[in-house]
């Protein structure tokens, strides 16, 4: 299927490894001219590069913090009015509610909700004035079923989905749309350790860890970075110009309810 964003400007965060570099490759198949942003120059220098030689194209890279306002301000410089953003932070560290204090919840509240909203801001306006743009945001499982040591992702990223859900109303008759992504359970570096922190805390081993989280999965594995890039590029697809304000969860089967 052709999903129609071939030329399309887009800018992805994160997209050094895991999800963000999964859909920055999904993208980059489809023909988007795209930027990547990502703290640590030489894995991001990498991703580009590889990027660059798997799909034939020149890939742009901005090493960055894009929690700050010099970052946002770098990464918007090369990548100029993109017609889609896909917005990616790591997520704050799992632990007890007790040992967060205030800087911890304004830390993770910054990354995971208030950056988004920036990107947002910055760039949906050239959006609606071209009558196109695609904003996906990459959040987690946790939004619609908590995961009790990762309380400060709960939080930060449930509140983003609370404001995505009234702005993406809003826009949608623009051909502008606004979705999430919920993933579950990747075969990541977060996930990896997350997992290493369960295995530290119940005095186990990681790979017994490992193996029973997969084995309670319905589909009795880890989801892979490349599928989910393929979902992220379908959303900003010209297909799915219908698919506004949705949180699309991710995870295997393993979230047991009807809705």
């Amino acid at each position: 299927m052709d999903l129609g964003i071939a030329g399309r400007r887009a800018l992805v965060c994160a997209a050094s490894k895991g999800l963000g570099r999964g859909c920055a490759e999904a993208l980059a198949r489809e023909g988007v001219e795209l930027t990547i942003v990502a703290r640590t120059e030489s894995t991001l220098r990498q991703a580009a590069d590889e990027i660059g030689a798997l799909t034939n194209r020149t890939v742009r890279w901005v090493a960055c913090d894009i929690t700050t306002p010099e970052g946002r301000a770098a990464a918007l410089a090369a990548c100029p009015g993109p017609d889609i953003l896909v917005n990616n932070a790591g997520g704050p560290p799992p632990g007890d509610f007790h040992d967060w204090d205030r800087t911890a919840w304004l830390r993770a509240i910054d990354a995971n909700m208030l950056t988004p909203i920036e990107l947002i801001k910055s760039t949906i306006d050239a959006m609606i004035e071209r009558r196109f743009g695609r904003i996906v945001n990459i959040t987690s499982s946790a939004v619609k079923a908590p995961i009790d040591v990762l309380g400060l992702s709960n939080g930060a990223r449930s509140g983003l989905t609370g404001f995505v859900a009234g702005l993406a109303r809003k826009v949608a008759k623009h051909n502008v749309t606004i979705n999430n992504l919920l993933p579950g359970q990747f075969d990541t570096d977060r996930q990896r350790g997350v997992i290493a922190g369960r295995a530290k805390a119940a005095g186990k081993p990681v790979e017994e860890l490992r193996r029973a989280a997969m084995e309670a999965i319905p589909a009795a594995r880890f989801g892979t970075p490349e599928e989910f890039g393929e979902v992220c590029a379908f959303v900003c697809s010209v297909q799915a110009s219908y698919l506004v304000g949705q949180n699309l969860l991710l995870d295997g089967g393993n979230y047991p309810g009807t809705f």
